[in-house]
Order: structure tokens, then sequence, then C-alpha cells
């Protein structure tokens, strides 16, 4: 698009020299650009796409325009930049070098490696003082901010080296839920108290996927009766609240008592287990089904399908793609799946495990 040889016309400089000639782009230097001030370019007979002189010219609209000597230089620094982000190495902990803090370098402290070739033999784990450790051959793993990675339960200590154990020649972080869940309980990047977790959780009852509802097609409209308000009601019964629905944009109005004796509800829980309780209400966008899920009123097959319910009826009238939907549906019930059993793997030693049972 930026190469027209068959051009009428010449775009000049400010000295009148020809910018444009026979479908070639010239680069204004010293000589050509008087008042430019500036910076010398090598002639180029085409335009390069990703040269800091291209760029010039897709941002100005594809007009062949004279830049000043400052601009050309700012340019040439913001494609440098460029070049140099995207040549550094993906992944992996930065830390801060030096013995004062280094802000630019904490702002990525937290970047985890997606995948790495594996390095280990052997997953073990052992007591220590804090929990229980776990052993890549004969070094004890660590959380990505170089803490000790120790965890509350055996049970839970378990079901994480089994997920390094399982890894085959590429170690792939993605598929790592549990020690993902671990980590952030154990780091804490986002430095959130136990109060501040139970009302980002809380919070998404106002937006809950089960609490909308649509006016058309009555097919549609008849599913998410007949599949959701079950598990409403459910909810109402079992904690003695008010939830309701809405065809409203605005979603339901959700009583301040029904928030109140959630949150007091959530309270019970340890803060790794609020971990794993505010990940499963991210999955599903739902607080309710995710309430269903802990409780084991839902299975989690159920409780994905439920949050996938519009999905899953476009799907029974479009058709399928499989290489996205079903994808999709098996990430999602991956990461549910893990959510709920590391809150009670993390529930053990807690008065939620007797709740649990009485019901």
């Amino acid at each position: 698009m930026l190469i027209d040889r068959g051009c009428a016309h010449e775009a000049r400089g400010s000295d009148g020299a020809p910018l444009v000639s026979c479908g070639r782009w010239r680069r204004p230097g010293v000589a050509e650009a008087s008042g430019g001030g500036g910076d010398r370019f090598p002639y180029s007979p085409s335009v390069r796409l990703g040269d800091p002189f291209t760029l010039c010219f897709l941002l100005s609209g594809f007009a062949p325009v004279v830049l000043p000597g400052a601009m050309w230089r700012s340019c040439l620094r913001l494609w440098d930049e460029g070049r140099r982000l995207l040549n550094r190495p993906r992944g992996g902990l930065i830390a801060s070098v030096g013995p004062g803090p280094n802000p630019r370098l904490q702002a990525r402290a937290y970047a985890p490696l997606t995948e790495r070739k594996r390095f280990y033999q052997n997953v073990s784990i052992t007591q220590g003082e804090g929990g229980f450790e776990i052993n890549l051959d004969h070094r004890k793993l660590k959380t990505p901010q170089a803490k000790l990675f120790t965890v509350p339960s055996e049970a839970l200590a378990i079901a994480v080296a089994t997920e390094w154990d399982s890894q085959q020649d590429t170690i792939k972080f993605y598929t790592m839920h549990l020690t993902t869940l671990c980590n952030t309980s154990l780091d804490n990047p986002t430095q959130r108290n136990k109060d501040q977790l139970i009302r980002a959780a809380v919070k998404f009852l106002d937006t809950d996927t089960i609490c909308y509802r649509v006016e058309e097609p009555e097919t549609l409209v008849e599913l998410q009766k007949n599949e959701w308000d079950p598990v409403i009601e459910w909810a109402e019964k079992r904690y003695g609240v008010e939830i309701g629905s809405s065809t409203s944009i605005m979603g339901p109005s959700i009583p301040a008592r029904t928030q109140e004796v959630l949150i007091s509800h959530l309270a019970s829980y340890n803060m790794w287990a609020l971990q794993g309780i505010e990940f499963v209400v991210t999955q599903l966008k739902s607080m309710v089904l995710t309430l269903g899920l802990i409780d084991l009123r839902l299975t989690v097959e159920q409780a994905v399908l439920l949050s996938r319910l519009e999905e899953e009826y476009q799907i029974q009238k479009w058709g399928n793609i499989e290489w996205a939907h079903d994808y999709e549906l098996q990430e999602l019930r991956a990461r549910t799946a893990a959510g709920a059993l590391f809150v009670h793997l993390c529930s053990e030693s807690t008065t939620v495990k007797h709740k649990l049972l009485r019901e």
C-alpha cells in the first residue's frame, strides 16, 4: 500500500528535494532536510515495515512528510526500545539488583514461567517446621518470589507433588493449577488481607451469571428457569437469604443482609481456602454456583455446565467447534476442579470440614 510505482507527482522536502520518486521513499538526511536539524538516514530503495521511518508514515496516515531531527531521534529510541523488549527472554523471575529497591524491576517481580524443560527425576514430600515441603530430587521447591514452598496439609502436598511428577519432558506450568494456587497463597502478590479476599468474592454476586435472565427465545427462557432456579432456591434456603433473578441489564437487587450473611459464612474459611474460593468464582462467574460446588450440592461437571448454559444452548443449536469449544470446556473443568479440591484440602483443620459433614 505504501509503494505506488505509478505516481504522477513527487512530494518534495523543504529544500525542494524529492521524497517520493518512482514509487521509492527517500529519507531526508542532513543535506536534504534544511532546518530539520539533523540525523542522516541512508537511502533505501524500498520501505520496510518495522523501521522508524515507515512507522512515522504509518502514524501520519501514509502521508509523505518531512519530520524534524528531534522527532527522528524519538522514533529511533522507540524502535531500539521495541527491539530490546522483543529480544528479551520471556518469563522468569525478575528481582531487584543492588541494596536498594528498584521500582522498574519491582513492577515485574511476579512473572512465572509458562514452560520449562524438566530438570528433575524424582518428586518427594517432607515435613518441615512450617508445614509440608516439595522436593525435586534433592532441591526444595521455591515460589516465584523465592520463598520456601510450604503447604499446610499433607494431602495438599501429595496433590501438588503429583502435579510435578506427572509432567513429561516439558514442565507446563499453566496446567499446574494447584501449584499456582499455592504460589498465590504463599506470595500473596496483590497483598490482600482476609477481609479483602472475602469482599472480592462476594462482589461477584452483583453480576452473578445465573441471576441474569433473557426474555427470548422462549426455549432458552424455559431452560434457564428449569436449570438455574433450583440452585438459587437451594442457596436461599441453605443460608436463609434472598437472592432472586432479573431480566434487567442491571441485574437483581441483592439485599444488604444477603451479602452480610455470605461474608460471615466465608469468614469461617482460612486464607488459603479463600484464595481457592475466589479462583472458582472467577472461573464460573457465579458466587451461587461456587457455594453449591464447595458445599457439595453440585459436582464439577454440573457447576461448569450451569455456568455455560447459554453457550451450550447455542452449541446445541448451531453446532460445536471441537478445537475451540471442547478445549474451553475441558480447561474450565480442570480449573474449577482444581479450585474446589484446593478449598477442601486447605480446610481440613478448620470448622469448615465439620460444617460440610453436618450438611
